[in-house]
This record gives structure tokens, sequence and C-alpha cells, in this order.
């Protein structure tokens, strides 16, 4: 038996036991529309929330901003801490990071030129274990970008329940526009500029946007080259999503994948669907993006668009994620392929499907985009895809979001493994490790789930609550020094 078959026993065995345990709060609403109709007038930002965090922010000396993907994460999360109790002392401590590092270096580029580079590691919260982040290489990353990231990190390895915090970090750059030597040099001058933040007991970096295996490859081995020798080698662990020869466990786009069938084959029956046959949509298909659509093809979804940042795909039967991806490493886009027709994007979000997953850089999903779903469901496959704006114009619509720190925790559980030297032990196989990766996002979507009825919230504020409430717990336990 796969360690997929094995899942969908687990979660219909789960869902039995609940169905027999009603909510006194399904109770209330006569359909499952009504009730998402009732979550939006419960999960509003409401006044009270506002000047809640407001009063944080002010005491912590920062004037919010619409635009600011930090301010953005951190109201959310002072939303879902109202919500749970949390302390005040506790929200200010998550409202700012507890450590931001700004570099910058030259590198000489192949024409013999010297550029100068910008690059972050921001530590958020480590309260639960080690920071745990991913490095992005982005033309458009800046100091809030990743400051809010970091604040996502940390929720998503509390609700998945691994023992780590949250960071993030990056360097502005156009990695696609620079020769693999020039990529090269930036990545190992970024690591020796940070490489005093890293370590396995402390903080542990993984790829992200603009990097792959090879990108940590280099990390890693700049980074023993800059650690003294007795605790060289120990420096692997420092570094996760490395390829297979040098310890890596799986890549970020498969794990991230099959937390995102986990949440499906959990969830959608709360939201009156089934997984088996559903139509699905794809906004962004790289790394993650085109992983989902191959774990979902396998299942039986027809994959019946596709849209990327070169255009977009279609396809009624639905098209071949392992052809199309081909075609897109082959040739940087989806034109000319020939399993599916080509469309615009306004044509693309004129084709219905019950999913819609969001597998683009954060905030692509805007209210002007959301205005034009066609799906039942949104699926976040990568952090911070919605804008607020959006997420309002979707909860309106009663579409719902399942959100980005459950639907991407699997990649944290499987640099948890390799974090651990689960890569080192002999005869491990990789279903175990899927399965172990599958059954970790299937407690995670229960989890949102038994907070959504408790708090009667949406989707992401049910997350967030079942993330903070192990933190509340945590400093509870801990207290704070001195």
């Amino acid at each position: 038996m796969s360690s997929v078959d094995r899942h969908r026993q687990i979660v219909t065995a789960s869902r039995s036991r609940l169905l027999q345990q009603p909510s006194r709060f399904f109770a209330l609403c006569s359909s499952q529309r009504s009730y998402r109709r009732t979550l939006v007038e419960r999960s509003a930002l409401t006044p009270s929330h506002r000047s809640s965090a407001a009063r944080i922010f002010e005491e912590i000396g920062v004037l919010p901003q619409a635009d600011n993907l930090f301010h953005q994460a951190t109201e959310r999360m002072l939303r879902a801490a109202e919500m749970v109790g949390l302390r005040h002392h506790q929200q200010i401590i998550l409202a700012q990071p507890k450590s931001e590092v700004m570099v910058h270096f030259p590198v000489q580029m192949d024409d013999g030129r010297h550029r100068l580079f910008k690059g972050y590691r921001v530590q958020h919260n480590d309260a639960l274990g080690p920071y745990l982040g991913g490095i992005r290489f982005h033309p458009r990353l800046s100091l809030d970008t990743v400051k809010g990231l970091a604040v996502l990190s940390t929720l998503r390895a509390s609700l998945v329940r691994v023992p780590l915090g949250g960071a993030f970090g990056g360097v502005r750059c156009a990695p696609t526009e620079m020769s693999e030597d020039e990529r090269r040099r930036v990545v190992r001058r970024f690591c020796s500029a940070i490489s005093h933040q890293i370590g396995p007991a402390h903080d542990i970096v993984a790829p992200d946007s603009g990097a792959d295996s090879q990108t940590m490859a280099w990390f890693l081995d700049t980074l023993a080259q800059t650690t003294p020798e007795p605790s060289r080698q120990d420096q692997s662990r420092a570094v996760v999503g490395k390829p297979g020869e040098l310890g890596g466990l799986m890549p970020r786009g498969r794990a991230a994948a099959l937390s995102v069938v986990a949440t499906l084959d959990t969830l959608l029956s709360d939201v009156d669907l089934a997984s088996d046959g559903m139509r699905v949509s794809i906004m962004g298909f790289g790394a993650v993006g085109s992983a989902v659509a191959r774990a979902l093809a396998t299942r039986g979804c027809p994959i019946v668009s596709v849209l990327t940042q070169s255009g977009a795909l279609a396809n009624a039967q639905g098209l071949d994620p392992v052809a199309l991806q081909a075609h897109h490493a082959r040739t940087g886009g989806v034109e000319g392929f020939d399993g599916g027709q080509t469309c615009t994007e306004e044509e693309f979000w004129q084709i219905e499907s019950e999913v819609l997953i969001v597998a683009s850089p954060e905030r692509s999903m805007d209210e002007v985009r959301a205005a034009k779903v066609q799906a039942r469901v949104v699926v976040e496959a990568g952090l911070a895809c919605t804008t607020p704006a959006a997420e309002d114009v979707l909860m309106q619509r009663c579409i719902d979001l399942f959100p980005d720190i459950l639907c991407s925790s699997g990649s944290d559980v499987a640099h948890f493994l390799e974090w651990n030297g689960l890569r080192s032990q002999p005869g491990i196989r990789r279903e175990e490790v899927e399965e172990h990766v599958l059954r970790q996002a299937l407690f995670a979507a229960r989890r949102v789930r038994v907070a959504r009825m408790k708090h009667e919230c949406d989707w992401r504020v049910a997350a967030q609550c079942a993330a903070l409430e192990r933190i509340a717990r945590v400093y509870e336990l801990r207290g704070v020094f001195p």
C-alpha cells in the first residue's frame, strides 16, 4: 500500500470520527454557505481588532502601512492573538523580529565590473527552537518583505509542530539575468556575510524563490570553509534543501505539494467538495506549482488551466504537468506547448474549476484578480500569496481560502527531518519520508479545523490561532528572561 493510500485511510477514519461529534456552531447554520457568510462577519477585522493592533504598533514605534507585507502579516497575527488570549507582553514580542541583519557586499561580474548587492537575514522568533527559514533571490526583495515572511515562517513551524522557530533572508538581485558563475559568487559572498548568524543549533537556511539544491550546495560549502575545523562537518545540518548526495531529503516543491494534498483531502468535505476528479487551475508553475500539478494529476484531478509570467494555457481534458514542466524548463515559458491551448490572462480567469492553486510570489493574488476567480476554493501554496483586500473579496464571494502556513507546511516537516539527520539513517525509504510529511500535514489540517470551530472564524485566522496557542503555552512555561 502506498503512502498516499495509507494517508487516505487516515483521512477517512478521522472524518468519520469528526462526523460523530457535531459542532455546536455548525448546528446554528442551516448550510455550509450560510456558515461561510457568518464567518465573513465574524472574521472581519473589526475596529476593536484594529485598535488593539494599532496600540501594539504604537508601543513598538511602528507606523502601519497598508501595502507593507510585514505590517499586514503582523496585523493578521495580532488579530488571531487577541482571539486566543495571548498576553500583552507576548504580543509585543511577536510583533517585532528578534534580530535583523542587513549586509552589503561587492561581487565581480563576468564583464569585470563590480556590483554592490544588498542582503538580509531576519530572525523572528526562536521560542520553539532554532530558527528555520528560506533564502530568496529576487530583484524586488526588501527588508519589510523579509520581515513579513519571517513572521509567517514562525507561525508555520508552530502549526505543523516542528521544534523550530521562524526566520527569512535573501539577496536583492535578478538571478535569471545572471550567469551561473555570477550566481555562485553572489551566493558565496552572501553566505560569507551572514555566516556568523547561521548554525545547526541557531539558524537553519532553506531554499526559496531563486534558490535550488545547487544554491544550497554552494551555501553549504562556503559555510563549511568559514567555520573552524572542529565544527565544520556539523554545518551540513545548518543548510537544508541540499542535493541528495550532500544529505538532502526531499525537493521543496514536492514537500509543499504533499501538504497541499493533505489539506485538500482533509478539509474539502467541510466546504461540500470531494477531491476525486476535481478540476484544478494553477497560478504559478515554478518548483511548487509544478509539483502540486503533478501530485494532483496522478490522483485523477485534471489540471484545466495554468497561468505563468510568460503566458497561460488551458485544456478542458487536463494538461500533462510532466510534459509541461519539461517544456517550461527547456524554453523558459509555456508558449509553444502542444498539449494545451494558449490563452490570455483574462481568459484564464474565465475558466471554471473547483480549486485554484496559488503558487506565485507574495501578494500576487490582489483584489482585482480575486474578483475574477471562478473556483470554489483558493489554496495558498506559498507564503503571503493573497493580499488582505483580495481576501476580503474572496470572503464576500463565499470562496474559501486555505491559508499559506497550512498548505505549505510540508516543506518545514521535510526540512526538519533533514536537519535532524534522517537522511543519514540506513535503510530509510522515500515512501516513509513522504508518509511522515503527509501525516504531519494532516494533523495540522485537523488542528485548523478544530480551531475554526472553536473560535468561529475563517481558515486563515484558525490556522494562526492553532499556531499561536502553542507559542503562548511555550512562553507560559519558559517565562521571559530575566
